[in-house]
């Protein structure tokens, strides 16, 4: 991969142009489901933390994503950098570079960030098994990174070089999110109860396509089957793990997250409120608009004020936890 221009000089697509240029009439227009206006006006909105967003995302400018996000109604933003861009078994031999979705690594994500201190804020990553991992993780932690993220590489889940990052994160008290998907990344799932007690001082947050899947206990994991619509069977893996260990939490973000809520609405009604000191908001979308059907974001937003009617909880979902885990 090339490096990209310097955040704020890179040149913007007719495709982002015309992206921009719509969400900027948007809002002038009237809030809607899980969208705020452009203009800022913090006394009409609830605060939402976004925990998983990425610079350069299917190619979206950075000029698009602050309009995207302001959109959206989000007053802070993470930023999950990819690692390295290298052909090995752990990045699927480079299928998996960028996080599979051409995003960019640790310099851009803390550039942006610089330059938006406000609205963003940004975490630090590396390929793990590679000897630099921990040197480069912890580079960006010493200026400020929030988190260890997204960890989404086809390795074990226990395996010695993932524990030197479990290890580094409770160092520098920053959670570490994974990316769980079954064949995929990070391998395990059913085994990483050992992890959780071995490391009681570091924070894990879980995210994905296995992750969400779990919640149910009928759940049999398949690669074929990573977003199933059937109603849930109370009392799956990820339930009892986030029942069971504090330092497990979840990230609602994604695809898989917005089905783990569509997919059996009593259930998930239930599954916020139990673990609403737990659970944290995330977008993890890539689209133009940030707002409507074609922003998963904005769906989750809405999904979660539909779900979720007292304003008490839903604070914790939106921001408190964020606020508490991330410590931004």
């Amino acid at each position: 991969m090339s490096p990209p221009p310097a955040p704020g000089t890179r040149g913007i697509s007719r495709r982002d142009f015309l992206a921009t240029s719509a969400v900027v009439a948007l809002g002038a227009g009237a809030i809607n489901a899980g969208c705020n206006s452009l203009e800022k006006k913090p006394a009409q909105r609830e605060t939402i933390i976004d925990i998983h967003q990425h610079v350069n995302y299917a190619g979206r400018s950075n000029t698009v994503l602050l309009a995207h996000q302001r959109a959206m109604g989000v007053s802070k933003t993470i930023l999950l950098p990819a690692g390295r861009p290298l052909d090995r078994p752990s990045t699927n031999h480079a299928a998996s570079n960028g996080l599979e979705a051409r995003c960019f690594g640790n310099e851009e994500c803390y550039q942006f960030s610089k330059e938006h201190r406000d609205e963003f804020a940004f975490a630090a990553n590396e390929v793990p098994d590679i000897p630099e991992a921990v040197e480069e993780i912890e580079k960006y932690l010493k200026l400020g990174a929030v988190a260890i993220a997204e960890q989404k590489f086809g390795i074990d889940c226990d395996s010695t070089d993932m524990q030197r990052l479990y290890e580094l994160a409770a160092e520098y008290r920053v959670p570490i999110l994974m990316h769980w998907q079954y064949q995929r990344f990070n391998y395990g799932f059913e085994r990483f109860y050992k992890m959780l007690e071995k490391f009681p001082q570091t924070n894990f947050i879980g995210h994905a396509q296995t992750w969400w899947a779990n919640i149910d206990a009928a759940y049999q994991d398949n690669a074929k089957n990573l977003y199933p619509r059937t109603k849930v069977t109370v009392g799956g893996l990820t339930d009892r793990y986030l029942r069971d260990y504090p330092n497990m939490y979840g990230d609602l973000s994604a695809g898989s997250g917005l089905n783990s809520m569509k997919r059996d609405e009593e259930h998930a009604r239930a599954f916020l409120h139990r673990h609403q000191d737990k659970l944290i908001y995330g977008s993890d979308c890539d689209d133009l608009v940030g707002s409507g059907d074609p922003c998963q974001g904005a769906q989750t937003i809405a999904e979660i004020r539909r779900l979720v009617p007292e304003i008490r909880v839903r604070r914790k979902l939106f921001s408190e936890n964020a606020r508490r885990v991330f410590r931004v």
